[in-house]
């Protein structure tokens, strides 16, 4: 005989199996998650704002003629 799984969600934190209605298990795990979302989006903007850079001073060099 198969025993059943009842239905569930996977934390979004975690990745932890939990019954609920919420996308994380814990209070606990929302901030963590909340806290590497909001890290990584700062790294992505550092990273286009250094590219933008880099972009702007190889034009003007090119424009300079270089």
């Amino acid at each position: 005989m198969t025993e059943k799984i009842p239905q569930h969600r996977h934390c979004r934190g975690c990745g932890r199996a939990f019954i609920g209605k919420d996308p994380y298990c814990s209070d606990e795990c929302k901030s963590t998650s909340t806290a590497a979302v909001k890290k990584k989006k700062q790294q992505l903007q550092l990273l286009y704002v250094f590219t933008f850079i880099v972009l702007i001073l190889m034009l003007i060099y090119v424009w300079s003629g270089g």
